[in-house]
């Protein structure tokens, strides 16, 4: 047997052991681990994947995390909650009109836009999440509707889940003119576990979308990730991600945008030990006159590795773009290893477009200063650590989450200084 067939073997019997469902939906499937059989997993010797090995993932015969007693594990409060990949809690506290639902409830918007955006004839862990879609979650807001409070979505890993995978898949229509805020939360126990995740978010014409995604996964987990964004004219999208957790992260966003739309990405990672975390992202220009912001930071310790790959694209028809690419990143071991590649691909000549990587360790002038005002070394150094990552949790504009960003990281770096 081959290399690629002995990995999938596992999966062939999985897949076919997956109930029935919709026509439709059993279609796609079918077509999509069709996909994955003739990708297999990605190597080293691929540029997209030359830095993150996932042979860990390839060479475990995961299987389907099943349902637990929901009492067993505490929910927050969400407008979906979904435990082991299966929904166990939904709000119906939700404004007239939105529609909160499983990708199974039967609604006509999903089989219209599930898996038309997030491609899987290239990304065979997008293609092997649509393999197994099932229980993901739906989320439409109508047009011009504007929502006071955000719309999340936990995706939690139990305990006694050794081995087991998640496919978590989650489909966001926003209507024309329409202004929400979209979270989405991944957490976990202690046991080894693997997350699939893709998110599709489609953005309608003038719509205004904050989108917030907290990893929180467990220490020797394995999470994969794919978000797709389609933004209509004159939209605005802002995505802020937040990884903390996991032994194994890859995390890829893509956007695309249309004519004057605005996107931001935002992102913090901060790794120890021996955790590996990769982010890829793609800010495609499709159309002129659109502005992109994007800032990553990264803080690593330990015999941590961290990846960050940003590309932007600025079609041949995206005059007056304006786009801006910066990554950064404090290192505070020897024997931790960052590799930053910042990319403009562009085919238009009337833009302006820059982008920049920093690595770089505490500033010793500042340790010495707080030192002569009395502060001991490793308090000092925790002080300037949680400087460094409050730019990024300054930009949440989602007060809760951000006191609770601010306790976990002072705690963290408090912890890790002493």
């Amino acid at each position: 047997m081959t290399a690629v067939t002995e990995q999938i073997g596992n999966w062939v019997n999985e897949f076919t052991r997956q109930s029935p469902t919709a026509p439709w939906l059993q279609e796609l499937r079918e077509a999509a681990f069709h996909r994955f059989a003739e990708l297999g997993f990605p190597t080293t010797h691929d540029e997209e994947w030359r830095f993150t090995n996932v042979a860990p993932i390839a060479r475990t015969k995961f299987r389907p995390a099943s349902p637990i007693i929901r009492d067993s594990f505490p929910s927050p409060t969400r407008a979906m909650t979904f435990l082991n990949g299966h929904l166990i809690e939904k709000s119906k506290s939700l404004p007239d009109g939105v529609i909160v639902g499983s990708l199974v409830d039967g609604d006509p918007g999903v089989a219209q836009h599930l898996a038309r955006y997030a491609s899987y004839d290239r990304n065979p862990f997008v293609a092997l999440n649509t393999a197994f879609c099932g229980d993901g979650s739906f989320v439409r807001v109508p047009r011009g509707m504007v929502l006071e409070k955000p719309v999340d979505i936990s995706y939690a890993t139990g305990p006694g889940t050794d081995g087991a995978v998640t496919h978590p898949r989650t489909l966001v229509f926003v209507g024309p003119g329409a202004h929400c805020t979209i979270g989405e939360y991944y957490l976990g126990g202690e046991d080894p576990y693997f997350t699939n995740a893709v998110t599709e978010i489609v953005v309608g014409d003038g719509a205004v979308v904050d989108h917030y995604k907290v990893q929180l996964e467990g220490p020797r987990a394995y999470h994969i990730a794919t978000m797709q964004v389609q933004l209509g004219r004159s939209a605005n999208f802002s995505s802020h991600s937040i990884s903390l957790g996991g032994a194994l992260v890859r995390n890829d966003v893509n956007a695309v945008l249309s004519e004057g739309t605005e996107a931001t990405l935002n992102g913090l990672y901060i790794v120890n030990g021996t955790q590996h975390i990769d982010n890829h992202t793609v800010i495609d220009h499709a159309k002129p006159h659109g502005t992109s912001h994007e800032l990553y930071k990264g803080i690593l310790d330990g015999k941590a590795q961290a990846v960050f790959n940003g590309r932007i694209i600025v079609r041949k028809d995206a005059q007056k773009t304006d786009s801006k690419q910066t990554n950064k990143n404090l290192v505070l071991s020897d024997e931790a290893v960052i590799n930053t590649k910042p990319e403009l691909q562009i085919l238009a000549d009337d833009v302006r477009c820059t982008h920049g990587a920093t690595i770089g360790q505490l500033d010793s002038e500042a340790l010495f200063y707080m030192q002569s005002r009395g502060i001991g070394k490793s308090d000092a150094r925790s002080l300037l650590t949680y400087a460094f990552a409050q730019d990024i949790v300054d930009r949440i504009k989602v007060q809760s989450l951000k006191d609770s960003l601010e306790r976990i990281l002072f705690e963290k770096f408090h912890e890790h200084a002493h």
